[in-house]
């Protein structure tokens, strides 16, 4: 599926997105002469989501790394090894989530400054608010201007292959996320206007872009998220949408289950509301980001035809 046009903002956002930041240092000379004896050259990511992406578009001439892979890791809370900043230190392109996801992302990378590092903040490339949402891989239009910035980010750190990765990036997009692209289209045709729950912000970008109406209120959704205690309020409108099917499915991520989303769970299930599981790293670890995000998606659409008979 061709890219969608970009907005005025894309190109300067681009630009601006992909930093180059610091000194020379004595990392990047070893990664230099890596890349002029033709070897892969490194790049990393904060998170195995935006990694996967970019080792797919980097293909055969990157060697890449994400810092956390283990769903089990709070990526906001999450503290480098010494390991995690050589890595960091030796990418020639990185890519960060920003938008105050991954705050440890930014100190590393100030820690190690280089001239000849290329460094993606997602969260300014597309234009994220302070204190917004920053889950913004649920977001499809966010993800294609992920994919373009890494794509000049690779051809400017490896120019001898600047036609390979502008052909990985047209396989990617138009075979290697074809399925994901459908499914979207599919969802938002079939279910734009439904009503649907949800167990915090991490599906809101997902749910715009799906025309879903996502009615659980947006306190209970940032204190959620925020790792804050909902208001009584919040907590028993949510609650009241469960137990009377106001909602034809409930989102919650798993990964952050906690006792007020275990007590919207419990309520969803009595009243036979189906509930839908996503997550903030790949579930599996080793699946890609479009077999992750597929397999969610397939998940919401079964949950939704299940509730809506259609």
């Amino acid at each position: 599926m061709p890219a969608p046009a970009h907005t005025r903002r894309g190109l300067l956002a681009l630009l601006a997105a992909v930093l180059l930041t610091g000194t020379l240092t004595g990392c990047a000379t070893s990664t230099g002469a890596q890349q002029a004896s033709g070897g892969p050259i490194e790049v990393a990511a904060s998170t195995n989501v935006w990694g996967s992406i970019l080792s797919q578009l980097g293909g055969s001439h990157v060697r890449a790394t994400s810092i956390i892979s283990n769903p089990q890791t709070d990526p906001h809370a999450y503290e480098p090894t010494p390991a995690d900043g050589r890595t960091i230190a030796n990418s020639r392109v990185f890519v960060q989530n920003g938008a105050d996801y991954d705050p440890w992302a930014a100190r590393s990378l100030a820690a190690s400054p280089d001239e000849g590092r290329a460094v993606i903040d997602v969260g300014e490339l597309v234009g994220a608010k302070e204190g917004g949402n920053p889950h913004r891989w649920y977001s499809p239009a966010d993800i294609t201007e992920v994919i373009e910035a890494i794509t000049v980010a690779l051809k400017r750190a490896d120019p001898a292959h600047a036609d390979y990765y502008d052909s990985r990036r047209r396989e990617f997009e138009t075979v290697d996320l074809a399925e994901y692209h459908r499914l979207i289209s599919e969802i938002k045709s079939r279910y734009a206007g439904t009503r649907v729950g949800a167990s915090e912000s991490i599906f809101e970008p997902l749910a715009e872009a799906l025309d879903l109406k996502l009615a659980t209120p947006a306190g209970f959704l940032h204190a959620i998220s925020e790792g804050i205690d909902p208001s009584a309020a919040d907590k028993a409108a949510s609650e009241a949408q469960l137990s009377r099917r106001e909602v034809k499915a409930y989102v919650y991520n798993s990964q952050n289950a906690t006792p007020d989303v275990a007590a919207q769970l419990a309520s969803a299930r009595r009243a036979g509301v189906p509930v839908v599981p996503v997550t903030e790293t790949l579930n599996p670890p080793e699946a890609s980001f479009q077999q992750w995000q597929i397999s969610q998606l397939r998940a919401l659409q079964a949950a939704l035809e299940q509730a809506s008979g259609r």
